[in-house]
């Protein structure tokens, strides 16, 4: 209101009143009598009774601004005892923390100087205002749950980057993260603290304690004997490490957790507590009081019911008490202490929201009698304490405050006006309003209920005490049944509770989706899909920033709550309109990928950067999407993408430039997600350093940059995105391939798009982050997935670092100790019994969190919803993929999702619940293994990084037989084509995960190659089955099939492919050879060094390298043996050469005696595990075998011929395999008789009898044509042999300069050259070259 004093004028409304009695009959005001009867009953004095006779006067409304302003002058005797409190203190009476000199290091404090983030190593900041007499408190917000010490400090408290509140003399401070409590020494104290929590500080200065509480609970005295006396004051003040953040309260707000006797720092507004609660009380009198003007009486109505019905009389009667109430209604104190709580005092009685109207018709009231910037500043207060209550609220059994808080804020949000307020200003840009549909994860069960809601705990007895899986599968024992069954009733109880919230969350959204609401303005959902996609931009633009970033924790439970309320507006659509698309056939329609009416900022597309995009397709563009490319837009958005890096070239260099202590401030920059998310608009930096450490964010408003596109966010309006008039909304540009059918409104089609973008920001990596392990039911499920084995809890989320097997293996272990004791040593049963009591208590712990952590992030429905997703993004994909050239316009987070939702079904949930159970499992599995098959080599999709991200997915898909199977059933064609991609040359592209598919098609039917791990690595560490690396063998057949027809009926693409498997084979063997030498010297210096951890991982890799292409190569030539051997080929020979070639070196490094293999083997280096005899010398073997002895008698001629061609062929290295060393190695080593040799007959487990038969074949068959060999074999002069090798006798002439060499070596050259070796003429050919007989 803007006039306080001028009788019954208002600025809104103009009331000209009078009691005279034709007056009232046309106005409506009741008469004098009964009026004033009813303003006595409504603005009663303070102590309810009637004002004194001095003041008893007629009450009118010309003289009732008078009677409220002596009313609400009554002496509270507050004032006299706030001049008491403000005795003991010093400093400013509002405190905040000293952003000014009070600070050591770089901190993030919010805008209105209480919330703060650390941003250096041990930051530290204290308050503007100590105390030295009295008792004081104040309250901390814990946002974060790590390294960070809060409490007191004096002035003389020097800090530094190490240390900090609690570290120096004069300083206390209590340290939840470590449960210990700092004065310059640490001890034990209090409890661990959580995010969420909130800590009060106490200080007793005439008795000299500290104290802390943590929720309300008290932690008992930490320090007493306080240093106090003259010059001593204590500050409040807090250290906190990187990326913590708090918020505090001081007293600026309502103490959520007051003590008796303790005085907040900050003095309460106390006179104005007590006018709004005067205020309060009258109005409540007005809605408790009615008038019957036909009886002429005041009667009693029923609150609940209560409706303005414009009756004058009581319309005048508030708009008095809100002339004075109004300008409080605007400050945070009192809207927390007054408002909300008399609102939340409503809904206590019960019953859906919609039975309280009153909330709505306060709401009507205020807009009707406040000011427009009052109503919007109350609603701002209302929803920050709203929104801080339900993150700071402990759990309690029945999360009776969680559901009180929300229900609150769907009352609120129910009422359009508000709602659209909100939505507009509050919600997206000053709240993080994501927390309201968060559930957090109680660190301490005894407090959250968790004990009475599932007073039986179980878990599984599944592995041996060292670790490995039992493969005795025992029956359940019928107390372990009964464990287990009372445990699930548990788990459904909490269920049940926790559906309660999502439910009421879920409303929250259903309301802000409304699109019927378009009286006054646009419909609620058009704003926040606009605020939606903001929000999406900021957390994809920042992803390096975690003070713009929303937490991932809150965006996984945001996702589950967006999917729930767009299925029910899909399905009501649908259920309007049946021919549209039901919510299990959604998809995104590709045109909104392209047609520019949805913003994708500046994330990738499939084919590169839009801009490109727009350039090379625009001709495709206008001939199948009608679509028409502006050149002008074309031009804007090259100049465009030029400024913004000149920009970012420019912010750069500002931020290396000297900046003060206030590095950064603005109106428009976001408030910080791990302070507190409802405090200010602006950050600022503090820094002590005279440069400034952090770059300033870029603010995210007005001034930004907006790219050229056909239509931002905010020009849109619901025209341009539903359509209307043959205007077709997001759907404009409708591809020829695309169906007629409707899908549904295109609101929601944008909302499904926001959301698939929100799993891939952040969803999925939390996800993973909390792999809770696959203990829970896992009786249930063990014949489902015997060979899964027990993973660690870990949940960054909520804290969880213990391994559930750890404990429960030690829980046995002592047990059984218990039982072996014997009687005489009672001190040892004693401590084993307490060893007993302590694991079952943890483990009790444990098995209760999981609980709560199956049923908020991997229950069920949790699981639907993302397989739901998955399917979504596959429906996306295939119509994508129709529309040609134009799929490139696809961001490359669609197909990201696509394999990483998998990759969560098939990881995080299962077997909990088992994948095998969702509708259209097997369907699902083979339409994502026809995209991968069909995408992983698409020249559509230009990204390195999704490219590499497809291959590595195909090869997942390939090493598990259920999603094999899925590759084998997609059609024949796509098969083919999957693999003759996969049989391209290896240059220039990801060649490590192609070679690894061919392996895995091959693992099981090799020599010796049926192991799921080494036979070396058996005793090192227990199996580890989920890796796809481990998984048992599972060969393809039909894709092997089709590899050979491949192989054998395309001559270029043979010889192209093994060319280039050989290359490499050469290169990763010489590599892997390279670094083993590097390290065997590093071995034998006399001084002590350490090899580089980075050196060795990359020399196993390059060894795992070797064996996997030699693995292919025995694939070959077990599919195709003509390819080597069938010489009317035109590269057989040389193909045979090269290999042979290549299979000795490999053999004459490994199996030589004492050789540098055999000692970096025997040093067990750690990250060398995988380097050993075996792998690769059966895989060099199954090579030799194939060649020597399965195929026909030509073929082995001719192989054998080449091999014992070769002039680095010996034949000890194939004795090797046997276990036949030289006569000289066994004379040199007769001494040590114990040593072992190698020998294949040594891995009977692994290597079949037929198979090493074949060896001991082929072992006498190169012994007797090595001997023939050796008889027959004439000396050749060295003027014969070819002048590059030295090892064949020259065979080849080129034409046209006549220069000589033998085949292998010229053969091989021409495959990459056509100049001649000496003269550099180009060869024209090559001719077979026969020594005359005269020389």
């Amino acid at each position: 209101m803007t006039s306080k004093g001028a009788g019954t004028s208002f600025s809104r409304k103009n009331y000209r009143l009078s009691t005279e009695p034709e007056k009232s009959k046309v106005t409506g005001i009741v008469n004098s009598r009964l009026l004033n009867d009813y303003l006595h009953c409504v603005f009663t004095s303070a102590d309810g009774n009637q004002p004194a006779a001095a003041y008893r006067k007629h009450l009118t409304f010309q003289n009732l601004q008078e009677h409220l302003d002596w009313l609400l002058a009554e002496k509270s005797g507050s004032e006299d005892s706030r001049d008491q409190v403000a005795e003991g203190r010093l400093g400013p009476s509002t405190v905040v923390l000293d952003h000014t000199s009070g600070f050591e290091g770089l901190l993030l404090v919010d805008d209105d100087l209480l919330g703060v983030i650390g941003h250096s190593n041990f930051g530290s900041i204290r308050a503007t205002t100590c105390v030295y007499k009295g008792k004081w408190i104040y309250e901390v917000l814990i946002s974060s749950q790590g390294l960070m010490q809060i409490g007191w400090c004096t002035l003389n408290c020097k800090f530094n980057q190490e240390e900090g509140v609690g570290d120096t003399p004069d300083s206390y401070a209590y340290d939840g993260n470590r449960v210990r409590k700092w004065n310059v020494t640490t001890t034990n104290y209090g409890k661990s603290w959580a995010a969420g929590d909130i800590v009060s500080c106490l200080i007793d200065l005439d008795e000299g304690t500290i104290a802390f509480c943590l929720n309300g609970m008290s932690l008992g005295t930490a320090f007493d004997n306080i240093t106090r006396g003259a010059g001593m004051a204590y500050f409040p003040a807090i250290s906190l490490s990187f990326k913590e953040s708090v918020a505090f309260n001081f007293g600026s707000r309502p103490l959520r957790y007051p003590v008796e006797g303790y005085c907040p720092l900050q003095d309460p507004p106390a006179a104005d507590l007590v006018k709004a609660h005067k205020l309060l009380g009258y109005l409540k009198n007005v809605i408790h009081i009615g008038i019957d003007v036909t009886e002429g009486k005041l009667v009693e109505k029923d609150t609940s019911m209560w409706q303005l019905q414009g009756e004058p009389t009581v319309l005048i009667t508030l708009a008095h008490i809100f002339n004075y109430f109004s300008p409080l209604l605007c400050k945070v104190y009192l809207v927390e202490d007054v408002l909300m709580t008399f609102l939340l005092s409503i809904l206590e009685r019960g019953g859906a929201v919609e039975s309280h109207p009153l909330i709505q018709q306060l709401l009507d009231l205020m807009w009707l009698l406040m000011e427009e910037y009052e109503v919007h500043e109350c609603l701002k207060q209302l929803l920050m304490s709203l929104l801080r209550a339900y993150r700071f609220s402990p759990i309690i059994p029945d999360l009776g405050l969680q559901i009180h808080y929300l229900r609150l804020t769907i009352a609120v949000l129910k009422h359009e006006k508000s709602r659209k307020y909100l939505l507009s200003n509050v919600l997206f840009d000053v709240l993080r309003s994501v927390v309201f549909f968060y559930i957090k994860s109680p660190l301490r069960v005894e407090e959250a209920g968790l004990q009475e809601l599932i007073p039986t705990t179980w878990w599984p007895n599944r592995f041996t005490k060292e670790g490995k899986e039992n493969k005795e599968v025992k029956e359940e024992s019928a107390e372990e049944r009964l464990r287990r069954r009372a445990y699930e009733r548990g788990c459904q109880r909490l269920k049940k509770r926790i559906e309660v919230v999502e439910g009421l969350q879920v409303q929250i959204l259903k309301l802000l989706l409304n699109n019927k609401d378009r009286g006054g303005g646009e419909a609620s959902r058009y704003i926040f899909l606009n605020k939606f996609r903001k929000f999406l931009q900021e957390n994809a633009s920042n992803r390096g920033n975690l003070t713009v970033l929303c937490p991932p924790e809150y965006m996984v439970c945001f996702l589950h709550r967006l999917i729930a309320a767009l299925r029910f507006f899909w399905d009501g659509h649908k259920a309007k309109s049946p021919a549209t698309v039901s919510s299990e056939e959604a998809y995104v329609p590709p045109q909104l990928f392209y047609n520019g009416k949805v913003d994708y900022f500046d994330l990738q597309r499939l084919g590169g950067l839009l801009s490109h995009l727009k350039k090379t397709l625009k001709d495709d563009l206008a001939a199948k999407a009608n679509v028409l490319i502006d050149p002008a837009e074309l031009q804007a958005v090259t100049m465009d993408d030029l400024d913004e890096d000149e920009e970012s070239a420019t912010s750069a260099a500002q931020s290396q430039r000297p900046s003060a202590a206030l590095a950064i401030g603005g109106a428009l920059a976001r408030p910080g997600w791990l302070s507190s998310p409802t405090l200010g608009r602006a950050n600022r930096f503090l820094s002590t350093a005279a440069v400034s450490l952090m770059n300033p964010r870029r603010p995210l408003g007005a001034l930004e940059k907006i790219k050229v596109r056909t239509l931002s966010v905010e020009q849109r309006t619901e025209e341009d995105i539903e359509g209307s008039h043959g205007n077709e909304g997001l759907l404009l540009g409708k591809p020829p391939e695309e169906p007629d059918q409707p899908i549904t409104e295109n609101s929601l089609l944008e909302v499904l798009d926001g959301i698939i973008m929100m799993y891939n920001l952040s969803v999925h990596q939390q996800l993973g982050k909390l792999p809770w392990g696959i203990w829970l039911h896992a009786y249930m499920s063990r014949t489902k997935f015997p060979h899964l084995r027990l993973k660690s809890a870990v949940f960054q989320m909520v804290g969880v670092s213990d391994d559930v097997n750890e404990y429960a293996m030690a829980l046995k272990d002592t047990e059984e100790k218990i039982s072996r004791c014997p009687k005489r040593r009672r001190d040892i049963h004693e401590e084993l019994l307490k060893s007993q009591k302590v694991f079952s208590e943890k483990l009790n712990h444990l098995s209760r969190r999981l609980a709560w952590i199956n049923v908020t992030i991997y229950s069920k429905e949790k699981m639907q919803d993302i397989y739901w997703l998955l399917r979504v993004c596959i429906r996306t994909i295939e119509h994508g993929d129709r529309i040609g050239s134009l799929f490139a316009f696809m961001p490359e987070f669609y197909l990201s999702v696509a394999m990483n939702s998998y990759s969560a079904l098939k990881n995080y949930f299962s077997p909990v619940n088992s994948m095998e159970e969702l509708p259209g499992y097997e369907e699902t599995l083979m339409r994502l293994a026809a995209i991968l098959a069909k995408h992983f080599a698409d020249s559509r999709i230009v990204g390195t990084d999704i490219r590499d991200s497809l291959m590595q997915a195909l090869a997942s898909y390939v090493c598990y037989p259920h999603s094999l199977r899925a590759v084998e059933r997609i059609p024949e064609e796509q098969r083919i084509s999957m693999m003759k991609n996969l049989l391209a040359p290896y240059e220039q592209r990801p060649w490590a995960q192609t070679n690894w598919i061919l392996v895995r098609l091959w693992r099981g039917c090799g020599f010796g190659y049926r192991y799921t791990r080494l036979p070396h690595l058996l005793k090192t560490k227990p199996e580890d089955a989920s890796l796809p690396s481990l998984q048992k063998p599972c060969p393809s057949t039909l894709l092997q099939r089709h590899m050979a027809d491949l192989l054998s009926s395309d001559r270029d693409l043979a010889p192209s492919f093994l060319n280039s498997v050989l290359n490499q084979l050469n290169w990763a063997f010489s590599e892997f050879i390279g670094m083993i030498q590097e390290i065997q010297q590093a071995a034998e210096r006399l001084e002590r060094n350490f090899v580089d951890s980075r050196q060795l991982k990359v020399c196993a890799t390059c060894f795992d390298l070797s064996v996997s292409l030699l693995r292919v190569l025995e694939m070959t030539v077990t599919l195709a043996p003509e390819i080597f051997l069938d010489w009317n080929r035109p590269s057989s020979e040389l193909l045979l050469r090269r290999l042979a070639q290549l299979l000795n070196q490999v053999l004459n490094r490994v199996t030589a005696e004492r050789n540098l293999f055999d000692r970096v083997v025997n040093l067990r280096l750690p990250g060398l595990e995988s380097v050993d005899h075996y792998p690769i010398l059966v895989a060099v073997t199954g090579i030799l075998v194939r060649l020597l002895v399965d195929t026909d008698a030509q073929g082995v001629e001719r192989a054998t011929a080449v091999l014992l061609a070769d002039p680095c062929f010996q034949l000890r290295s194939i004795q090797y395999l046997l276990g036949h060393a030289e006569p000289s190695a066994l004379a040199a080593t007769a001494p040590a008789t114990e040593k072992r040799h190698f020998s294949l007959h040594t891995y009977t487990d692994y290597i079949s009898t037929e198979e090493l038969v074949k060896v001991d074949k082929m072992l006498n068959h190169l012994s007797e044509e090595s001997k023939q060999a050796a008889a027959t074999t004439l000396p050749t002069s060295e003027e014969d042999l070819c002048p590059i090798c030295y090892a064949h006798p020259i065979s080849a002439i080129f034409r046209p300069c006549s220069h000589k060499s033998c085949k292998a070596c010229i053969n091989q050259h021409l495959m990459n050259n056509k100049d001649c070796f000496f003269c550099k003429a180009t060869i024209t050919g090559v001719d077979d070259f026969i020594k005359p007989a005269s020389s």
